[in-house]
């Protein structure tokens, strides 16, 4: 089976073609960071509009790449939610009009599912079950899975998501839009031990995350410390490690209540160093293993929405002629995969 894979649930457009023996045959991406950067952050209207300029001339490059006509096609899968409504829009309605004029079936794809399969796509692949940590910009999950679309949400976030709150931190530090990568980087620089950041919600019972009061503490202390460039890289070090101990507190947790020793970390924060480095250290001493996609494949893509959706399509899901999108979908809504 070859699915075509479409994302647009922010500000990113992905397409890709996947194909169950081959793989991955066409990857295409563009991100809208530079139409953004001015603003600081996400402007919805403007990234539905990139959306319609992009989507159908990077579905042709993708055939092309792939050396695929629409004959070659046996499926459409499209982000349907969670994200920005009038992004999910514009790739639903794409994608399933695509599919009703290539008389294909389409099927409606879950964000946060395509992450959490994305190491799926690398040679390693993790077994079932395994507790799965989604961090990104939009959302901190902790998730046991028992399957595709057998998922338990054990912990998330009740304000800030991770990368969220690395966003916003780098933003009182004055750094460009997309803050949180750059954060990271400035970070390396920081001296250790220099500021201490609390570790939000480790002190109590339960898999929970909450980011918005690091925002706060690094506000109050950028405004007691200066700004100068070596107390905010003390800074971003400080609490980029604040917010990787919690995540990994927090998945020692979830491991040990669950009885599992497999680890599986998606979404776009999962391509930060220290954050790997520090689960690979928990992972070694609890005598487990730990899964990351490809960088190319932590940030929103179409290769994870093609494989979720083949899953799904080779199952026998199918959309009806209509369009489907949701800015909020709860993941442990779906069905299973049997």
């Amino acid at each position: 089976m070859r699915v075509l894979g479409i994302e647009t649930s922010c500000d990113e457009t992905g397409i890709a073609i996947y194909d169950d023996k081959l793989g991955i045959l066409a990857h295409q991406l563009y991100s809208q960071v530079k139409l953004h950067a001015d603003y600081g952050g996400v402007v919805p209207e403007l990234a539905s509009r990139d959306h319609i300029r992009k989507t159908i001339p990077l579905i042709e490059a993708a055939l092309a790449q792939a050396g695929c006509t629409r004959e070659d096609i046996d499926g459409v899968a499209y982000t349907a939610g969670p994200g920005l409504m009038g992004a999910l829009l514009v790739g639903a309605t794409i994608g399933r009009s695509l599919a009703f004029a290539w008389n294909k079936p389409a099927v409606a794809v879950h964000h946060m599912e395509g992450h959490l399969l994305a190491p799926m796509l690398e040679e390693r692949v993790p077994a079932f079950p395994f507790v799965a940590l989604l961090v990104s910009g939009g959302h901190t999950l902790l998730v046991r899975v028992g399957g595709i679309g057998r998922y338990e949400i054990l912990g998330e976030s009740i304000d800030d998501a991770a990368g969220e709150a690395f966003d916003k931190t780098a933003k009182l530090m004055g750094l460009e839009y997309p803050g949180g990568p750059r954060l990271a980087r400035l970070a390396e620089q920081g001296v250790p031990g220099r500021f201490h950041f609390p570790r939000p919600m480790t002190d109590r019972p339960g898999l929970d995350f909450s980011f918005s009061g690091l925002k706060t503490f690094a506000a109050n202390t950028i405004a007691a410390q200066g700004n100068d460039d070596q107390t905010r890289a003390d800074i971003a070090h400080a609490f980029q490690q604040a917010v990787v101990d919690t995540l990994a507190i927090k998945c020692k947790r979830a491991l040990q209540q669950t009885g599992l020793n497999r680890l599986v970390v998606a979404g776009g924060v999962s391509a930060n160093l220290s954050l790997r480095s520090q689960l690979a250290a928990l992972m070694a001493g609890l005598k487990g293993e730990v899964f990351y996609p490809r960088n190319e494949y932590c940030t929103d893509n179409g290769a994870m929405i093609a494989f979720a959706g083949l899953q799904r399509l080779r199952a026998g899901e199918f959309e009806p002629l209509s369009v489907k999108a949701r800015p909020r979908w709860p993941l442990d809504e779906l069905a299973p995969v049997e």
